[in-house]
């Protein structure tokens, strides 16, 4: 799906996918020096810049802006949608785009809490401000900035863009106003002094650990390539990345010109002129609120996405916008709000969150650069380019999930703790799916061609309703589940007119929008296929009514309309529709193994939380019938009763 350019898409790209990584100017200089105490000496000042230059560009704008978001799935991006261009080459795969997509959306919890609570520490340099005071806040900017997501992310981005480019703006001119100053700290450009790090610093792991800070929002900016498209990202990453550089390096510059001293203040804050401070608190507290858009705009990306493929529970999923690449998903919006409201009352302080920060994202890095490797080898045929990719940016990452590492004990445990119960939840319900396709019964349904007609024949079984439809798991064309036929012939006979037979596969493009129908009895009995992109709404309801105008239209089914029948937007009407849904239950008598007979008691646990399938396809609940009927899995005990007189 292309995006137009023009002034109005790159202020909406601004405002939606640069938030987090456009605020780290805020906290990443202040952690380098944290790392020697806050003692200013050339070699941490030359070297934590160097790295941060070298991280931009090798990181941030080699892999992600050059070439992951070449991996886009007809312009939508991130992980899974990755892992979609991809699936056929390997079950394998779907390993680290599990592990990839959890830990990103659990470090979408810790984002909003450390860039909101750095702006607002930012007045204590103003004003004298209890903690307590800054973390009341802090909680509300947050809560004002959830309620907002309900609107959508084209609304936000068209507030959020304008502030976004004052944001950056401000960035650049701070920052050439120090370097003025000292303009030999350009010579930090040399990587010579990142390398020298490694080589003779002791604290190098403490320094990289810091370092990371500035490119934890590359994750997020593929993630929302479908809200902006590639372009308006290519074409505002340089703007974006000017400003970035030129205020670290303006950063840089302020310190070195107090080298030899003590500073426990965030020199971001310390670099504006003292009649600028208040404005500039306000203007970055207003950045900080957007930098939190970048990964909540990814996470509902991410979810739906997941949802789609079927890697994750059914949530509601609704479309702001009349464009779907503008979703928002209220189940997710609401758990990362708690997230981060607990998140902020437990660390209180930006200090002790930069300690937990960047952790689980560097995971996700990791797993996407073993994704993006194969895409090069299998879809783009370039196999030496492969190994080039997983070989440097897997060094590169590596490197910093082994410095990442000695946050664990220091917070960094908690978005470890969430991620892997992400990767459990997706476990249980891929695993779940698993179990119950293997067990199964699947039954032809041209088999039971006579069967329909003698139940259509049998005047003692009243009509159930005009048209019955039935959703199916189906792989193969023609197979239906035995269930389905036991609850048309044998739990309650159900004579109907029509009987609709549909089967839903969510293909690997987004947007696609197919389907094919099998006659298994003329006028009577059919099959109903639908190819559809795993980032199209399942509106079932409507797609069913357009299938049968058609078919009306080819004479390919006759109807013989009653005179008491109106039309409805000029469509002809087929009379009444009921839905049979059968609720899984799982029986005391199955020979499961402990294990997954777990697994599956855990996933119909999940499912009272979920959305309901009426829902989740659109129909309208007064015309569906629901049934329970037990999860075909194992085999049932052959005991039998001895009779005695």
């Amino acid at each position: 799906m292309k995006k137009k350019i023009s002034i109005a898409s790159l202020l909406v790209a601004l405002g939606i996918v640069y938030g987090d990584i456009g605020t780290s100017p805020l906290y990443v200089v202040k952690s380098l020096i944290g790392v020697n105490d806050g003692l200013i000496t050339k070699d941490i000042v030359y070297d934590g810049i160097s790295l941060v230059f070298w991280t931009l560009t090798l990181q941030t704008t080699i892999k992600y802006v050059i070439l992951t978001l070449q991996a886009d799935n007809k312009g939508e991006g991130g992980i899974f949608s990755l892992y979609t261009l991809l699936r056929k080459r390997g079950k394998w795969l779907i390993i680290p785009a599990v592990i990839g997509g959890a830990s990103l959306l659990a470090d979408g919890m810790i984002t909003p809490p450390i860039t909101v609570t750095t702006a607002i520490e930012g007045l204590s340099l103003v004003v004298d401000l209890k903690q307590a005071t800054t973390v009341s806040i802090v909680v509300i900017i947050l809560t004002f900035l959830f309620l907002l997501q309900r609107f959508g992310t084209d609304f936000i981005g068209k507030i959020f863009g304008p502030m976004m480019f004052i944001w950056f703006t401000m960035l650049a001119i701070l920052g050439v106003s120090q370097i003025v100053h000292y303009k030999e700290i350009f010579a930090a450009i040399n990587p010579y002094y990142g390398i020298k790090l490694f080589l003779n610093s002791p604290k190098s792991v403490y320094l990289l650990g810091a370092v990371f800070l500035c490119t934890t929002g590359a994750e997020a900016l593929y993630s929302d390539l479908g809200h902006c498209g590639r372009k308006n990202i290519h074409y505002t990453w340089i703007y974006v990345k000017t400003c970035l550089l030129l205020n670290y390096f303006g950063q840089g510059a302020y310190l070195m010109t107090r080298e030899g001293q003590v500073i426990k203040e965030n020199p971001f804050f310390l670099i504006m002129p003292d009649w600028f401070v208040l404005p500039g608190i306000i203007i970055a507290t207003a950045a900080a609120i957007i930098a939190s858009q970048a990964l909540i705009s990814g996470s509902f990306t991410l979810v739906s996405e997941a949802i789609k493929l079927n890697i994750f529970p059914k949530l509601q999923v609704r479309f702001p916008n009349e464009d779907k690449g503008k979703l928002y998903v209220p189940f997710i919006n609401w758990i990362l709000y708690i997230g981060c409201v607990i998140l902020v009352v437990s660390f209180k302080e930006s200090s002790n969150m930069e300690a937990a920060y960047g952790l689980a994202i560097t995971i996700t890095m990791l797993m996407t650069t073993i994704l993006l490797s194969q895409y090069i080898k299998f879809n783009k045929n370039k196999p030496i380019l492969s190994k080039v990719i997983l070989i440097v940016f897997g060094t590169i990452e590596i490197s910093f999930l082994y410095a990442n590492l000695f946050k664990f004990t220091h917070g960094g445990y908690m978005t470890i703790l969430i991620s892997s119960m992400l990767v459990f939840l997706m476990y249980i319900w891929m695993q779940g799916t698993k179990i119950k396709q293997r067990y199964t019964q699947w039954v032809k349904l041209s088999d039971y061609k006579e069967q329909l007609r003698s139940l259509k024949e049998d005047s003692t079984v009243p009509l159930f309703c005009t048209n019955l439809v039935y959703l199916s798991d189906a792989k193969i064309d023609g197979d239906i589940e035995s269930k389905i036929i036991y609850s048309i012939f044998n739990k309650q006979p159900k004579k109907a007119k029509y009987y609709w037979f549909v089967n839903i596969k969510v293909t690997d493009e987004p947007y696609t929008k197919e389907y094919s129908v099998e006659t298994i009895v003329p006028n009577e009995a059919y099959v109903i296929n639908f190819r559809l992109g795993f980032r199209v709404d399942q509106k079932i309801n409507e797609f069913l009514s357009q299938i049968i105008q058609d078919l009306i239209q080819n004479k390919e089914i006759e109807i013989s309309p009653k005179k008491y029948w109106m039309n409805y937007e000029n469509r002809v009407t087929v009379g009444d529709f009921k839905f049979v849904m059968l609720e899984e239950t799982l029986p005391n008598n199955t020979n499961l193994s402990k294990w997954d007979n777990f697994i599956i008691s855990v996933k119909l646990l999940i499912k009272h939380f979920t959305i309901s399938q009426a829902k989740w396809y659109g129909i309208d609940t007064s015309v569906i019938s629901v049934e329970k009927v037990p999860v075909i899995i194992g085999s049932y005990s052959n005991e039998k009763l001895k009779r005695i007189s």
